[in-house]
């Protein structure tokens, strides 16, 4: 098992868990807890965290390949 988990929510953000570090184009580093949810859709005003803004505007539902 994986030490950190990203996982695609449909018609949502995407959760991040486990221990990881999050920083922006110039190095800083976001504050971050053991579980987070990143903005899929752009319409975040807390980006890259979502806020929700997604709820009834974004319609992707990823899915991996199926590995045969």
């Amino acid at each position: 098992m994986a030490d950190v988990q990203i996982q695609t929510r449909d018609r949502g953000p995407l959760i991040v868990r486990g221990n990881v570090e999050l920083v922006d184009a110039d190095g800083n580093q976001f504050e971050t807890k053991k579980q987070f949810a990143l903005c899929r859709c752009g319409l975040s005003h807390n980006k890259p965290f979502c806020d929700g803004a997604h709820k009834d505007n974004f319609e992707d539902c990823a899915r991996a390949k199926k590995v045969l």
